[in-house]
């Protein structure tokens, strides 16, 4: 059987529809570039813009090491008060001060009496400096070295032997006077007993030694005593003609004929205190 040829009607027909077709294809194709070119140019817009957002660079950490030597500066002050704290050099008689005035107030606080603190290194002052070298067993020049100064910080102190009752206690192996009230230390003094050496009074020859034993004051005179001998300040008289005086004369080693020395600012101090008065032990050892 033959197919029946089409229309020339419907011939044109389909040529319009292809062209239609093509138009349509070029028209999507166009449409389709021009999008994906928006796209493109979004999507670098939408990468670069972060970067304009970020924040500028700081200097904080540069900031922080530049400033880092402001902490330093307490090594300056330490530095300082290290330098400030210096040791006065050696005091002796004629030295005045506040190194002294400190010096009388710490000896003052051990006991060993040296009057009224006032800045000056006089006789009562060198009294105690001996009696405190005399305790501590080192040189007894009456200068404050740096052995003497040990001594002072460690709070070097006699000790006494009586318990009870109120005793002046001599020793004559260091040469010390001391006030002790039951058992316990006041006052200390520099003293100076018999030398060991032999004298001839009134065509008698004798030892000048100290006697040793317990004795008790019996008598006493506020005055100047002057006999063969020589003068004895305000004595309080312990053994027959042996005392407890005072003398222009006391150094830090035994000299007399056999009395117990003592400074004459000391025996004043003495007798005002009432510190030795009649019946009071003397412990001579």
């Amino acid at each position: 059987m033959s197919r029946t040829p089409a229309p020339s009607s419907l011939k044109g027909s389909r040529s319009i529809d292809r062209t239609r077709r093509t138009a349509l294809t070029l028209a999507t194709v166009v449409l389709g570039t021009l999008l994906l070119s928006a796209c493109a140019s979004t999507s670098s817009t939408s990468r670069t813009a972060p970067q304009t957002n970020l924040p500028p660079p700081t200097t904080t950490s540069s900031t922080s090491v530049s400033t880092a030597p402001a902490t330093s500066t307490p090594a300056t002050s330490s530095t300082t008060t290290t330098t400030t704290t210096t040791t006065p050099a050696n005091l002796g008689p004629g030295a005045s001060g506040p190194a002294v005035l400190a010096l009388q107030q710490h000896l003052s606080s051990l006991g060993y009496w040296l009057g009224t603190p006032d800045g000056t290194f006089g006789n009562t002052t060198e009294q105690a400096v001996y009696a405190l070298q005399k305790a501590a067993g080192i040189t007894r020049d009456g200068i404050v070295g740096p052995v003497t100064e040990h001594a002072l910080a460690e709070g070097v102190v006699p000790h006494p032997r009586s318990t009870s009752g109120n005793v002046i206690e001599v020793d004559l192996e260091d040469d010390l006077l001391m006030f002790v009230r039951d058992g316990q230390l006041l006052y200390t003094l520099n003293t100076s007993t018999g030398g060991g050496y032999t004298y001839t009074d009134d065509g008698v020859t004798a030892v000048a030694d100290t006697p040793v034993g317990l004795f008790h004051v019996y008598r006493q005179v506020f005055g100047m005593v002057v006999d063969s001998l020589g003068q004895l300040w305000l004595p309080k008289f312990f053994d027959e003609g042996f005392a407890i005086h005072g003398d222009t004369d006391v150094p830090p080693y035994p000299v007399s004929h056999g009395c117990v020395r003592v400074s004459n600012e000391a025996i004043e101090w003495i007798w005002s205190s009432n510190l030795a008065p009649i019946g009071t032990s003397v412990w001579v050892y």
